[in-house]
């Protein structure tokens, strides 16, 4: 039997540490589900990104932070000493035996699938500053709660504008929210829950807008807040510290608001953060398990995000921003251009949204292709759901026909350098200059020139060089 020497069968490298149980995310659910499994005898490591770097902080990884964070954050120690505080469960944890590792990001997930049969076991790859490392686990629990949903107007993208998921982080978290005056965008569960917090911690409340003509939840009105329904953004004011007041108008209406905040909380909406098992292309089983609010978050209802990305397009202008990562705008979206830093041939100009949907349904992983929203540092989370809304709408079609784009490992900013010191075995290193080609297609670099060559050309077919 014909053996292909640079198949990869048998020769990933085993992990560097394997675990019975592990979990991703120290939070309640996260440590409620370690200290559970340790009592049960069994090896645990509990891992969590948090105390996040400040500098991924400002780049909004991995909640929408919007440049509200004090210096408080530049401190590790201090960090580090404020996430003990907030969840003391982290020392039970501890003492039942389980292993914590803080300010280690889980990057990518790898299980045996159909693209994939070679790995000995299913892996975690994780890092921290220092370093990468595969781990091997019999289960794995992910508590890895849900992310900020960004829909965007003229100024979003400006210091102030942030997530309800990042606000809170800041403040039961870290204790580093920089902002003195809020105003909550939505009103259901999660805006009210973002309200009693900023109330709870004697932060001035602007108001709270609503586009619809109604609260989602009637408990907003009890609190004693401005309400602004049927009322959208148009945009924010900035000063030399970011946003120093909005604007808002109702649809049809040139009449316009201007609201006095410093702080523009988006609370529409928040999305599981399953990012690990959509790059990977799995789904939670025996193996892999959901818990907190990874598992109990819904998406916000269809209808009801395509009621605000309406209202907020009606004002937005061409040149506002959609991914900021990449500075691709509206504009650049529906005529389907490359960001402004790279060329534009005339023959490319000549494509748009509309000469794209001509051949079929857009998809967003191809408009990410065409035009770069989604490949920044932040991978999308915060132009992820205003895409898609912005491709419902010039196809005319409901939000739930646009397909998810997807995600791709590592789904955390990590190193290359950190990545590159991963083990890898000497069959790997052997095989490496046709890991990417076809063995039908190309010779080996390390044959060229020698009789072997005449050999993997009369065998295999091979007739082009790496």
């Amino acid at each position: 039997m014909a053996v292909d020497v640079h198949a990869i069968d048998g020769k990933l490298a085993a992990p560097d540490e394997r675990f019975d149980v592990v979990v991703v995310g120290a939070g309640d659910a996260g440590t409620a589900a370690a200290i559970a499994a340790a009592g049960e005898g069994a090896t645990v490591l509990l891992v969590d990104e948090n105390p996040v770097l400040g500098e991924l902080m400002g780049s909004d990884v991995p909640l929408f932070y919007g440049g509200r964070m004090t210096a408080a954050v530049q401190q590790p120690g201090r960090m580090l000493e404020q996430i003990f505080a907030s969840n003391p469960a982290l020392e039970a944890a501890m003492e039942a035996g389980v292993d914590v590792r803080l300010g280690t990001c889980a990057w990518g997930l790898y299980a045996n699938g159909p693209a994939m049969r070679a790995l000995p076991e299913p892996m975690l790859g994780i890092a921290d500053a220092e370093r990468a490392t595969m781990i091997g686990f019999g289960r794995l629990v992910l508590a890895t709660g849900a992310r900020d949903l960004v829909l965007g107007f003229a100024g979003w993208d400006r210091p102030g504008v942030m997530g309800a998921q990042g606000f809170a982080a800041l403040l039961t978290r870290y204790d580093a929210f920089a902002g003195r005056r809020v105003l909550i965008v939505g009103s259901g569960a999660l805006a009210l829950e973002t309200a009693r917090l900023a109330l709870s911690r004697g932060i001035a409340m602007a108001g709270i807008v609503e586009v619809a003509d109604a609260v989602q939840w009637s408990a907003l009105g009890e609190l004693g807040v401005p309400l602004f329904l049927g009322h959208a953004i148009v945009s924010v004011e900035v000063g030399i510290e970011g946003v120093n007041g909005a604007t808002l108008a109702t649809p049809g209406s040139p009449a316009r608001i201007a609201v006095a905040c410093d702080t523009v909380i988006l609370a529409i909406g928040a999305i599981p953060a399953t990012e690990l098992l959509d790059a990977a292309g799995v789904r939670p089983g025996e193996t892999i398990a959901l818990v907190g609010d990874c598992a109990s978050v819904s998406r916000p209802d269809s209808a009801i995000l395509q009621a605000w990305c309406a209202a907020l397009g009606r004002h937005a202008p061409p040149e506002t921003i959609v991914c900021q990562c990449e500075a691709v705008t509206r504009a650049d979206l529906i005529g389907v251009q490359p960001p402004r830093y790279l060329d534009r041939p005339e023959r490319m100009a000549e494509r748009s949204l509309s000469t794209l949907l001509a051949d079929g349904p857009a998809h967003p992983d191809q408009i990410k292709r065409l035009t770069r929203a989604g490949m920044g540092p932040c991978q999308g989370r915060r132009c992820r759901e205003q895409v898609a809304c912005l491709l419902a709408e010039k196809q005319g079609i409901p939000l739930d026909r646009v397909p998810i784009a997807s995600f791709r490992t590592p789904v955390r900013p990590v190193p290359l350098g950190i990545l590159a010191d991963w083990h890898e075995s000497a069959a790997m290193t052997a095989g490496w200059d046709v890991w990417f080609g076809i063995p039908t297609q190309w010779t080996p670099y390390a044959i060229i020139g020698t009789p072997e060559e005449a050999e993997q050309v009369s065998g295999l077919g091979g007739n082009m060089h790496v």
